[in-house]
């Protein structure tokens, strides 16, 4: 017995605690000795116990995913420093490490031991980086030398630095930075009696913009530019306008460009934007650019001589892709580039021979990077760029090359069974590797989802529609399985095959899940995109149906034990959907749109909707909103469908939840409403509430899945035998 326990433990150790030193798996570890001091005693409760480990991906193996994101490769291309995330069980958040690859050994270990460091920078020397952490809950701008790993304090901010940049000879930073500015008023307030507990004052608003999501209601200020010595010290500001200006980047030692809209009427326009040039010796600002429509994301030439950067002319649609552009350096010469490309310009990097431009873009489901010459060539690199976003399968990852005589690309390497890794390839596409395996601790023990990708021809007019199935293990295809169909967000948004723990939750109990790229979707070129322009949501339920037929047809699910879910957009499409057929047993809106009025007059962007999406008011035209809203049509709806929505959500407010849900009740429709606490539109920011969307969402639709009911039909005495 006591040699069988013994066999016992050194397995459980080899496989829980030697994977990877986590205080969790430690502890369970002690734990697990613990009860085995007492099993003598016990046998019943000792084979209980012995029980093998679930192979299945439960609530919480959340905790135990890493994925890599931010790549920075060294200026020489000899190593990658990049951020290594993880979920922290005792903080319950996604926290971040910084870890170093030598590209020629293939090691890899910790570089910064701060669990909440982020945006690593190398200096052009190649000696040093700097990057973002935070301590005692303040904000810090940090160094480390790579030579000996030691790091030390640039400054201590009153607010978190973003987009920080050297500058050419590497003596200088340059970042932005929140700075408050006063209250407006229109009394001032008598002095109170020392001691004397009064209301806090009041608040006064008289900007368009006074919340958003992630920061709730905006403190009086703007983002301003600072530079600091790569030594440390104080901080300069050199920006002192009334309205936020970002993305530094330098144009040579002594100037700097600029990202804004200084323009009166800009709270009338919330997506137009110029570059600005800054003059660091008088602090002037010079517009380069002054078209109607966004000009953003400038970057420099390595001579210096030209600067490329994103934007379109503003059509006032509901959807435009960002086109490239180059302008020299003074503003002039203003011109496109690659006129004909397919795709959206996404990240964007000069070549180190400043003969072309790197560009990362969505590519039908997936993220490709793309060379394009200045005479407008374009070649692609590399692509299955992504797998960082962990929650739902949406295409995010990103890119940095180096600058040596044989350039190479470090990139987010994205897989359908696993999360993002770091991968590098040269710049011509050859000799790509894949660097690191954060996962392979946990994930080749667990029965992963297989995915397959199907495509299908609408049922409104052929347009060919993309998506992608996960399948529960030991999955056959003899049509008795449930079905989830989860659906983007955005509208303007793209999944792809990639890891997803939120879709590998749902296969593991038992549910075959479908995601789709309907009309609307990026990647597949703006007409695609724009065929939902003022018909949001519309023909995209036909796209969304036809792929249901499909998986039906296939018998990979039973047509009774339909369910459908979805946030934000999806959201919204969700509860669309349950106003148009009753095929689906039970559905879940997530932080839904459902009122497109106050969607237009109480939303973070609800001037946005009514310029670009609606394109009317809703004072003198209710019937335009109203007509594309799931509330018009609510006492169509059937379905039992439960609301969930972050109580600091101000994309889609809870407001909207909870008129579908108090229509629905006053309807006698079978609803439930979910209100997460201190959660932004973003509800799975924190692990916790990634485990408690899905858990919640599957937990509904158990209680309306009719072969569930069948079963727990069943007289007790039966069960008994």
């Amino acid at each position: 017995m006591r040699t069988q326990r013994k066999k016992q433990l050194c397995e459980l150790f080899k496989t829980t605690f030697l994977r990877r030193s986590t205080g969790r798996r430690f502890f369970q570890v002690i734990t697990w000795l613990m009860l085995s001091a007492s099993l003598n005693a016990s046998p019943v409760i000792a084979k209980q116990d012995n029980k093998p480990p679930s192979k299945r991906f439960t609530a919480e193996r959340v905790f135990d995913m890493e994925y890599a994101n931010d790549p920075q490769i060294s200026p020489d291309g000899k190593s990658i420093v990049y951020v290594r995330q993880s979920m922290d069980e005792m903080t319950d958040q996604d926290a971040g490490k910084l870890w170093v690859i030598d590209i020629k050994s293939g090691t890899n270990r910790p570089l910064i031991a701060d669990k909440n460091a982020s945006s690593p920078r190398w200096s052009p020397d190649g000696k040093s980086l700097v990057f973002n952490s935070s301590h005692d809950s303040k904000p810090e701008l940090r160094r480390v030398f790579i030579d000996s790993g030691m790091s030390f304090s640039l400054a201590q901010l009153h607010k978190g630095a973003s987009s920080v940049v050297w500058s050419p000879n590497g003596k200088q930073l340059a970042f932005s930075m929140f700075v408050e500015a006063d209250k407006p008023s229109f009394a001032k307030p008598i002095k109170q009696p020392k001691g004397a507990n009064w209301n806090k004052p009041f608040n006064v608003i008289d900007d368009m913009a006074f919340r958003f999501d992630g920061a709730g209601y905006l403190q009086d200020g703007a983002s301003q530019i600072f530079t600091l010595p790569v030594g440390g010290g104080t901080p300069r500001q050199v920006t002192f306008e009334e309205v936020g200006l970002s993305s530094p980047q330098w144009l040579d030692n002594n100037q700097l460009l600029l990202t804004g809209n200084l323009a009166e009427d800009r709270d009338l326009d919330p997506i137009e934007s110029e570059i600005y040039q800054l003059d660091l010796s008088v602090l002037k600002l010079t517009a380069l650019t002054t078209r109607d429509g966004p000009d953003h994301s400038p970057v420099v030439s390595p001579d210096g001589k030209t600067i490329a950067f994103r934007g379109y002319d503003d059509k006032t649609l509901s959807y435009q892709q960002d086109n490239l552009y180059l302008i020299d350096a003074d503003g002039s010469d203003f011109r496109p580039l690659a006129k004909d490309f397919a795709g959206s310009i996404g990240q964007t990097v000069w070549a180190p021979d400043g003969k072309s431009l790197l560009v990362l873009s969505e590519d039908y489901g997936v993220l490709s990077l793309f060379n394009i010459s200045l005479k407008g060539k374009v070649s692609k690199i590399v692509t299955n760029i992504g797998g960082a976003s962990i929650g739902r399968p949406y295409a995010a990852g990103s890119f940095s090359v180096s600058q040596d005589k044989k350039p190479m690309i470090a990139f987010t390497a994205g897989f359908s069974d696993r999360p993002a890794e770091v991968g590098v390839v040269n710049l011509n596409g050859k000799n790509q590797q894949i660097l690191t395996a954060l996962n392979e601790d946990v994930l080749p023990y667990l029965d992963m989802a297989p995915i397959e990708e199907i495509k299908v021809k609408s049922t409104h007019d052929g347009l060919e529609i993309e998506a992608w199935v996960a399948f529960p293990p030991d999955f056959k295809a003899d049509g008795t399985y449930p079905m989830i169909l989860e659906i983007h967000g955005g509208p303007y948004a793209m999944y792809g095959p990639f890891f997803a723990s939120e879709i590998q939750r749902y296969a593991a109990e038992g549910y075959v899940t479908v995601w789709v790229n309907p009309r609307g979707s990026t990647g597949y070129g703006e007409e695609f995109a724009l065929a939902i322009d003022l018909a949001y949501p519309g023909y995209d339920y036909d796209d969304l149906m036809t792929v249901v037929d499909e998986v039906v047809a296939k018998k990979y699910v039973d047509p009774e034990r339909l369910f459908v879910t979805g946030g934000s957009g999806g959201g919204l499409l969700t509860a669309w959907i349950t106003t148009k057929t009753q095929r689906f047993a039970a559905a879940a809106s997530i932080k839904p749109v459902i009122n497109w009025m106050t969607m237009a007059l109480a939303a973070d962007i609800g001037q946005y909707v009514r310029r670009h999406w609606i394109r009317a008011d809703p004072w003198s035209d209710p019937e335009t909103y109203l007509k594309r809203s799931p509330i018009r049509y609510v006492d169509k709806v059937k379905t039992p469908t439960l609301l969930m929505v972050g109580e600091e959500d101000y994309r889609t407010p809870a407001w909207e939840a909870e008129q579908y849900y108090t229509a629905l009740k006053m309807l006698e429709v079978d609803t439930a409403l979910i209100r997460v606490p201190g959660a932004p539109h973003y509800i799975a920011s924190r692990p916790s509430r990634l485990i408690g969307k899905t858990d919640n969402i599957m937990g509904w639709f158990a209680k309306y899945d009719p072969a569930k009911q069948k079963s727990t039909a069943i007289p007790f005495e039966s069960t008994d035998q």
